[in-house]
């Protein structure tokens, strides 16, 4: 019997969560005005922002099972960052504060500064209406 490969890990939900982030960002950055897609987009981070953590979670929760206590504390500490981020965006688009969006995302660019995007591989659909799905939830 061969080995089982498992290719939906949280590494790999991470990194395409990750990917969505940063392609939002700059979908965001070339945005002349704001408009209805720049909110599909800010909710689209929040979205992702938010599945990231869980896969945070998800591999600390492992290592610890094995007792690798250090590098799962370095792990946490190397995404700290995530969940008050989150808070703060999500926070801004409930109540609206449409000014202050720059500021944060000014802030969530150098997590992102990794990735390399020489084209986009998400087509503007994928986020078309996520704001209005986004404020329906809560």
């Amino acid at each position: 019997m061969s080995r089982v490969i498992n290719t939906d890990g949280p590494g790999t939900t991470r990194n395409q969560q990750r990917r969505i982030v940063a392609e939002a960002l700059r979908a965001l950055t070339q945005k002349a005005k704001f408009d209805d897609e720049a909110k599909d987009l800010a909710v689209v981070i929040v979205v992702a922002l938010q599945e990231i953590s869980n896969t945070v979670d998800r591999t600390i929760d492992a290592w610890e099972k094995r007792d690798y206590y250090m590098k799962a504390e370095r792990f946490r500490e190397q995404w700290r960052w995530l969940d008050a981020m989150t808070d703060e965006l999500s926070g801004i688009i409930y109540r609206g504060e449409w000014d202050q969006l720059p500021l944060v995302l000014a802030r969530l660019m150098p997590h992102f500064s990794d990735i390399t995007i020489k084209r986009m591989t998400h087509k503007p659909s994928t986020w078309k209406g996520a704001y209005q799905a986004f404020m329906r939830a809560e």
